[in-house]
């Protein structure tokens, strides 16, 4: 008499081996990467409500620390550069050009100190200008807390932002730049800078949208900037590092790590 395995127990050795069997999940494909860095303004433009009061970027110690930082980027072989500089403008071409063929002088701007120095290292022919202006309407801030009694919410505020930046200053007093743009470009310290634009919405009603306005206007520069960025980012073999000013950085960093296209990278990732 035949005897039958049960059901179950047919079931139990055949899972197995069909499992053995299954195909391996496809690898995912490649993607362009780009690394925002986020920036001090070493020459002291002195354009933002807030400043960074930075010492001599040329004196030997500072330079000594640039080369630490160029040695650090380098881990990331960008192929190619994006600047905080005239999309429209030839002045970044000119001058990188001109610094190819020894006719110009590195200022103290960190386009030049870092952008255009790691270039030459890393044998770029050329860099990329991506910048583009943009409304800011804080003014409309201001007027709207006045007219509605809430100037010393705005004020406080404000000064928050002020003891924010002061210890910054403090902290690239005491640190390298290479420290000191880490700390910038920590997750942490991104999430605080943004949430001072998200509480500056806050400042509006129906039909005067002042602060949401004011933030909807710097989204607006942003997504301009990433747009420019990703035009480079043409091939997913393509690294791009874009070096900017801090206060772009939580925005930049959310636009490219949305897109599917493209694989966002960190600082903190190549310098340990």
């Amino acid at each position: 008499m035949k005897k039958f395995l049960p059901l179950f127990a047919l079931t139990l050795a055949i899972c197995p081996a069909l499992s053995q069997q299954s195909p391996a999940a496809p690898a995912a494909p490649a993607r362009a990467e780009v690394l925002v860095l986020g920036v001090y303004h070493m020459a002291n433009p002195g354009r933002d409500i807030f400043n960074t009061q930075a010492d001599d970027v040329l004196a030997p110690k500072r330079q000594r620390e640039i080369a630490q930082l160029i040695d650090v980027l380098k881990k990331f072989h960008p192929t190619k550069i994006a600047l905080e500089s005239d999309v429209f403008g030839q002045r970044a071409g000119r001058e990188y050009s001109d610094y190819l063929a020894g006719k110009y002088t590195l200022s103290r701007n960190e386009i030049d100190q870092i952008g255009y120095r790691l270039a030459k290292e890393l044998g770029h022919k050329t860099v990329y200008p991506v910048d583009v202006d943009g409304e800011f309407p804080f003014q409309r801030i201001v007027d709207y807390a006045k007219a509605s009694g809430q100037s010393k919410e705005l004020d406080a505020m404000m000064g928050e932002i002020g003891a924010m930046v002061k210890a910054q200053n403090d902290y690239l007093a005491t640190h390298t730049i290479l420290e000191t743009l880490l700390y910038m470009n920590s997750d942490d310290k991104i999430t605080a800078d943004v949430g001072f634009y998200f509480r500056q919405a806050h400042f509006g009603e129906p039909g005067d949208w002042a602060g949401a306005d004011l933030v909807s206007d710097w989204f607006r520069r942003n997504m301009r900037i990433y747009s420019n960025v990703v035009r480079l980012a043409d091939s997913p073999t393509e690294r791009v590092l874009v070096i900017y000013g801090a206060g772009h950085l939580g925005w930049l960093q959310h636009q490219f790590a949305s897109d599917p296209n493209v694989h966002l990278r960190k600082l903190a990732e190549f310098a340990s």
